[in-house]
């Protein structure tokens, strides 16, 4: 398959990526925007349907699209997905460099999204963020509860749990969705970064997640991580930590590994005993700190060509963001978190991207991220819970959580 447009050049050199983004969100049209991990090309794909279809994850037989998934999807077959009628590749600048397109020369989304100039003009300026939350009802609120979780782990109920809450902002106008995500790019290289425009919910969701959920790449190696601890990147003084020397809890150690076991006794169930273990280690994702395994398994050899599909529905939702026993873990969230995640500690990423050596899917989970209406928008942020947890330490992670979106965007 060949990259390319039935377009002239000429009309083709009027757009950037930038510029046709904001012609599919005001016309209505689906949109995804992304930037792989320690990549700095961006992608979009447009849905020229205008609605998003209900789909459940199967990469074996998904067109090239983007799927987002909400944090409750039973085996993955409530996850939302884009169709890449257009897809486009380009530069930091905006220049395009490679592009598709699915349907025929007539049909009307092509005036829209070549020969229509947007209509709002891109400014160079985040608008001043005004704070609505988190109200000192919302701490005692979440400290209560992260107490009432240690208790029921303490009689045995759960061994994990991930409670979240949210923080509200609003814009004083209308935030130019494209700066802040190339902000976003800009500030975190390893994160992997999103901006997805879903009209029928009137949202955008954008986000800097560090945590892959299961990759396929083209040379057809899986890969997952095992993710989790938290503590800042810097010290008291404000001074950037070193990843040799940073300090781990007994308890951030074990949450971390109570991840990584999960994720070895997958294999275990599928019967996949030919993968890699790397880590953990320490990494840097934005303003933080997290231990990390990675994980790899090459399809071809094990001729396992199904593992993403499968290896999907064993890990969503993670413990990393849920719990352990997983069933057990989210019946107390979906009981006691006074908000729905919606979207939020599900996944996102592009699925059968045509890449040289062959499709290439990434799926990640939504952390660090913001649902956006209008001027307002709602930040999610987790904490892992386990018997060693302290209430008012882990609503300062919460915290700290918040501010990987908040510390760019408060930026001038």
């Amino acid at each position: 398959m060949q990259f390319s447009t039935h377009l002239s050049s000429t009309v083709q050199t009027q757009q950037t990526g930038q510029s046709l983004w904001q012609s599919a969100v005001q016309a209505g049209y689906p949109a995804a925007i992304w930037r792989l991990p320690n990549r700095s090309e961006r992608e979009l794909i447009i849905d020229a349907s205008g609605t998003v279809s209900t789909v459940a994850m199967d990469f074996e037989e998904l067109p090239m699209g983007f799927a987002v998934s909400p944090f409750t999807n039973p085996d993955a077959e409530q996850t939302l997905f884009l169709k890449a009628d257009f897809y486009w590749r380009f530069d930091e600048n905006g220049t395009i460099l490679a592009s598709e397109n699915k349907l025929s020369d007539k049909h009307p989304a092509l005036d829209v999204l070549f020969r229509t100039a947007p209509q709002t003009a891109r400014t160079e300026t985040i608008p001043a963020i005004q704070l609505i939350g988190p109200s000192d009802e919302q701490q005692t609120w979440f400290e209560k509860t992260v107490t009432r979780a240690i208790r029921q782990m303490e009689r045995g109920k759960f061994r994990k749990v991930v409670l979240s809450r949210t923080k509200t902002i609003r814009f004083d106008e209308q935030p130019d969705v494209l700066m802040l995500f190339n902000r976003l790019c800009k500030a975190y290289p390893n994160a992997f970064v999103s901006a997805v425009y879903l009209p029928e919910r009137n949202q955008i969701w954008l986000g800097a997640t560090p945590e892959r959920l299961v990759s396929m790449e083209g040379d057809g190696i899986f890969r997952t991580v095992a993710l989790a601890g938290t503590q800042s990147a810097f010290d008291s003084e404000g001074r950037p930590k070193r990843t040799a020397d940073a300090p781990w809890t007994q308890k951030e150690i074990e949450e971390q590994a109570l991840v990584g076991r999960y994720i070895i006794g997958c294999f275990k169930k599928i019967r996949i005993r030919e993968y890699l273990e790397e880590g953990p280690r320490t990494v840097i994702a934005g303003n933080l700190m997290h231990l990390r395994s990675d994980y790899s398994v090459d399809m071809q050899a094990v001729n396992f060509p199904q593992l993403g599909t499968v290896m999907l529905r064993l890990l969503h939702p993670t413990s990393a963001v849920c719990g352990m026993p997983r069933e057990t873990a989210q019946e107390f969230i979906l009981q006691n978190e006074a908000h729905d995640r919606e979207l939020y500690s599900g996944f996102l990423g592009p699925v059968n991207i045509f890449r040289a050596e062959g499709p290439e899917s990434h799926l990640f989970v939504n952390l660090r991220c913001m649902k956006l209406e209008g001027q307002e928008g709602t930040l999610y942020a987790g904490a892992g819970l386990t018997e060693d947890s302290a209430p008012a330490k882990e609503w300062r992670e919460t915290e700290l959580k918040c501010d990987t979106l908040l510390s760019v965007f408060n930026k001038s």
